[in-house]
């Protein structure tokens, strides 16, 4: 997890919006409230920016030459 300031850098918006959209539940991803924090999960973020976070032990299969 990472806390909004985090998620809003990476997404390019500012902190002040990005604590309007989380409070109004319009921010781009999921927004978790813990407390009087606003936490976002990793793996929802580089989803949204377009990372696919490998799992650990998984190995991908090269990738195919032929054509």
């Amino acid at each position: 997890m990472v806390d909004l300031a985090t998620a809003a850098r990476a997404l390019g918006v500012g902190r002040t919006k990005a604590y309007e959209l989380a409070k109004t539940g319009a921010f781009p991803c999921p927004v978790l409230r813990i407390g009087s924090t606003y936490r976002v999960r990793t793996a929802d973020l580089l989803s949204l920016v377009g990372i696919e976070r490998q799992q650990p032990g998984r190995v991908d299969p090269p990738a195919r030459t032929d054509t």
